[in-house]
């Protein structure tokens, strides 16, 4: 039999212009372009960010689509040898997590570094906040010692300090509102006096924030320290400020290897993070970090968090930190650097070991896939129909025992072809067997003048235990019996058979379904074996005395809805044992337990006889459809016709099974008194 050919696989090309997604995906693709050529001349409108985001979405679903659509094309194609997937194996099992503790170990670097930025910076930061702290407190001092100085001692202090800081500002605010001023105060103006926030505190030490004109957002910092003259401030209080600008930036650079970019005042992380890297002129993604600085509102003493962005250069921040240790190998080489190099040369015979992996690898996949491409080959023969074909591979590994199993196999292909056969055989017989059954069940409905009555019997399997029968008494008297044989299959259909032997003689025999049942019992004990059981209820509905008798052995109980009766349906269960068991005492027992009920019909009751596969009807969650619900039914629609009625339960169950599998048989019998008040009318006149 020749193999079909193949569908047609659309190339990329086909799915980039001829479907859908792929169109979706150049539009969108277009129009980010043009969004971001429209993002370097200037802000986009609020329109057109609607439509970026818009399309930035299109563009995301696309090519989730486009990429799964390739990658369904592309594994159709290049997976269907054995040997590319054993070579996108060995790319999968070594390369790529090569490669992916490759970046893990380049990312854990960068997250170090970026954090050791952060701290070098702080440090140097903090050494400025020192700094200026050291020339107030001994400005304080002096004019403390030395009152009538002051002027000179600020001028002093300020032509030592602007040879390290050039813009410095230092002022002594007298106590009668004078203020001894050096330096220019180009960043902030002199403060008048001491803010009421500082009344308790000797001094401060800390940065304020100055907004940057035409940058929302964005400040500039000074460091500004506080000292107060004498016991108290009571000798007025000397102030320092030290702006950040790009000398004194220049020189923390030099000292910890971090550039300050920029300061964002009140925003969230997320803006500082995407502003920030907008700003910053480096290409590395890795070369950036944040970090935060307590600023202070001079007027009001209120504390903020101003994130700073920072940049650095690997390079230079490794060459900063390696300085530190001072350990110099050989002449030239630092203990640093040798380790970097060491570092180098295991990554190039990680390389190196990685390639000869692959290409082994590569190698093995050959041999392997030869073994297989014979396999394959005698697997064509087979499925065109020649069992003689052998394969021949000498190899002496699990491929070669594979393949004499092959051979082997194809010798036993006609014994698996007549195992067949008799197993379709055997369905052919359980159908028949199925008919068999099914033909001794009821057939056509049964016509009984004053009682609609309507069944249904649906096996588990193609022959099921459940058994359902009328037996007409009189004409104003019927039998009815409902049975469950345990288990299921072919025995259960003979064990039924032969019970509607049995109980089609006694029921011309027996009048009282007591003793019908106790007559069953002894008879039919002695035919089942040890591990079957049956389960009936036989009743006689007698519409001349208006009643209806029942014995139950072992059954599931019998529904009765009265009409007009408000108490709805009710699930009558008198006493009785399962027929058919084998046990020392069990006739005694059995003729002991069982019950006899009686009840009085009217026009419109309705009767329910059933088994158990009705009532354990599961759903995919294993809940039980219940004789509760069961009853409800009844109750709500017993104004229906016997019919309707069976309708209606057969698809409140169907609804509550769902997909689940059918596990039991069910059988229900449904019966409705339609002329028994009439007729015990006629009778009463």
């Amino acid at each position: 039999m020749p193999r079909p050919a193949a569908a047609p696989q659309p190339t990329a090309r086909a799915l980039l212009l001829h479907s859908w997604p792929g169109r979706v995906f150049l539009v969108a693709a277009v129009l980010k372009f043009v969004f971001a050529i429209w993002r370097l001349a200037g802000d986009l409108p609020a329109a057109a960010r609607v439509v970026s985001g818009a399309a930035t979405i299109a563009l995301a679903v696309a090519l989730v689509i486009f990429v799964w659509r390739l990658f369904v094309q592309a594994k159709r194609r290049l997976l269907w040898r054995v040997r590319r997937k054993l070579i996108i194996s060995y790319i999968f099992i070594g390369v790529i997590p090569s490669l992916l503790i490759l970046v893990f170990f380049l990312f854990t670097g960068s997250l170090v570094f970026m954090n050791v930025s952060a701290y070098l910076f702080r440090d140097g930061y903090e050494k400025v906040i020192e700094d200026a702290r050291l020339a107030a407190q001994a400005a304080a001092t002096e004019i403390a010692r030395a009152p009538g100085r002051a002027n000179e001692t600020i001028e002093r202090v300020h032509r030592i300090r602007s040879e390290t800081y050039p813009d410095v500002s230092v002022a002594y605010l007298a106590p009668s509102g004078a203020a001894a001023l050096a330096g220019k105060w180009k960043a902030l103006p002199v403060p008048e006096s001491v803010p009421p926030w500082l009344a308790a505190r000797d001094n401060f030490q800390g940065s304020i924030g100055v907004p940057v004109k035409d940058s929302p957002g964005e400040e500039d910092l000074i460091v500004r320290c506080l000292v107060k003259v004498g016991p108290g401030g009571s000798g007025g209080a000397v102030v320092v400020d030290i702006p950040l600008d790009a000398q004194v930036l220049h020189q923390v650079y030099l000292a910890t290897g971090v550039r300050l970019q920029n300061v964002y005042g009140a925003m969230d992380d997320e803006t500082v993070a995407t502003r920030g890297s907008q700003g910053t002129r480096s290409a590395a993604f890795f070369e950036n970090s944040l970090a935060s600085v307590d600023v202070t509102d001079w007027k009001s003493g209120v504390v903020h968090h101003d994130m700073l962005v920072l940049g650095y250069r690997l390079r230079e921040l490794y060459a900063h930190l390696s300085s530190a240790s001072g350990i110099v190998v050989r002449q030239g080489v630092t203990l640093s650097q040798a380790l970097m190099l060491f570092l180098i040369l295991l990554g190039v015979l990680f390389l190196v070991i990685e390639a000869a992996a692959l290409t082994m690898g590569l190698a093995l996949a050959r041999s392997i896939t030869s073994s297989v491409h014979e396999l394959f080959t005698g697997t064509e023969r087979v499925r065109q129909g020649d069992f003689t074909h052998r394969i021949n591979i000498d190899s002496r590994d699990q491929l070669g025992e594979l393949a004499e199993s092959f051979n082997q196999m194809t010798g036993s292909i006609e014994n698996l072809l007549q195992t067949a056969a008799e197993k379709k055989r055997l369905e052919e017989e359980l159908r028949i067997a199925r008919q068999i059954q099914m033909s001794l069940l009821p057939r056509g409905p049964l016509e009984f003048p004053g009682l609609a009555i309507t069944a249904l019997c649906v096996p588990a399997r193609e022959v099921g235990g459940d058994y359902y029968d009328f037996f007409p008494l009189g004409p104003h008297r019927l039998g009815v019996l409902i049975a469950d044989v345990s288990g299921k299959g072919t025995s259960a259909a003979l064990y039924m058979a032969e019970l509607k032997g049995l109980v089609l003689s006694l029921s011309q025999i027996y009048q009282s379904p007591r003793q019908l049942l106790i007559e069953v019992n002894r008879i039919i004990s002695d035919n089942l074996d040890t591990r079957s059981f049956i389960t009936m209820t036989y009743a006689v509905i007698d519409l001349e005395a208006f009643t209806l008798t029942f014995a139950r052995a072992g059954h599931t109980p019998l529904v009765f809805l009265k009409d007009g009766d408000g108490r709805g349906a009710q699930s009558l269960a008198p006493n009785g044992l399962v027929v058919g068991l084998r046990i020392p005492g069990a006739q005694d027992k059995f003729t002991e337990l069982l019950e006899e009920h009686r009840i009085e019909l009217a026009r419109g009751d309705v009767i329910a006889m059933y088994t158990d596969g009705i009532t354990e009807a599961m759903n995919l969650r294993s809940d039980l459809f219940g004789d509760a619900r069961l009853n409800r039914l009844i109750a709500e629609h017993g104004h229906l016709d016997a019919a309707d009625l069976r309708e209606r339960i057969l698809r409140e169950i169907e609804s509550f099974v769902g997909h689940a599998d059918q596990h039991d048989d069910m059988t229900m019998i449904l019966m409705k008194v339609e002329a028994a008040a009439a007729a015990r009318e006629r009778v009463a006149v």
